[in-house]
């Protein structure tokens, strides 16, 4: 994109690592911290002093549909800016780079089972979970900032997440590292598992990132 005007922000810094590395200093970059809350405050917090043309808010996302896979990148734009020509070139960027248009659902918790994800696509028809990007959407709107969801899916609609990660979040949703790790001393069977989900959001933050690059840099 000619216009270089845009920021980024994730979630957490594992979701950001890779996209930092490749960019550097030549993109604001922020992190909301997880939920609806942090995300509306911190993204309040970085419009008060820039002016973005776009910003792109982007992590990782739970898939809904057993067609994505673990490392697909998918995008959404709000319906009504569909018409908008600066948004439909940046649809064609994205689709280029390998990513694909979908159905986002912004949640206030963690589908963490196979059973959660039925359960959320029946409910929304959504094809992806994540629980920020709407927030971001809402607070630029009330600016008239333009604004992308770009999310790279890190578990798929059939798997179980090795662990109810909702359990370890505090009431300002920061993960509680103690009682996390508790919980891993508790069931060391469950390591392998939490191993593998550690390879699928590496390789998940650096697809996402190679996407980004694509169609920023």
């Amino acid at each position: 994109m000619e216009d270089k005007n845009i920021a980024v922000c994730f979630a957490l810094a594992e979701e950001s690592g890779p996209f930092k590395k490749l960019c550097g200093d030549k993109i604001h970059t922020f992190l909301t911290g997880i939920g609806r809350e942090n995300a509306t405050r911190t993204t309040r917090e970085f419009l008060a002093g820039h002016t973005p043309s776009l910003l792109i808010t982007c992590g990782f996302a739970g898939g809904l549909i057993a067609e994505l896979r673990v490392g697909d990148v998918v995008f959404e734009t709000r319906s009504d800016s569909g018409s908008d020509d600066f948004y439909a070139a940046i649809r064609s960027k994205l689709i280029a780079a390998g990513a694909r248009e979908a159905k986002i659902f912004c949640a206030d918790r963690i589908a963490t089972t196979a059973a959660d994800k039925r359960k959320l696509r029946d409910e929304t028809r959504a094809d992806v979970a994540e629980m920020e990007s709407g927030a971001v959407h809402d607070v630029c709107a009330g600016r008239g900032i333009r604004c992308l969801t770009v999310r790279v899916i890190s578990d798929t609609a059939t798997e179980d997440l090795p662990l109810d990660f909702n359990q370890f979040f505090t009431e300002d949703m920061r993960m509680d590292m103690g009682k996390l790790m508790l919980a891993v001393a508790k069931a060391p069977w469950k390591m392998g598992a939490l191993m593998q989900l550690q390879q699928n959001t590496k390789l998940a933050a650096q697809r996402l990132a190679d996407v980004l690059e694509k169609i920023i840099v």
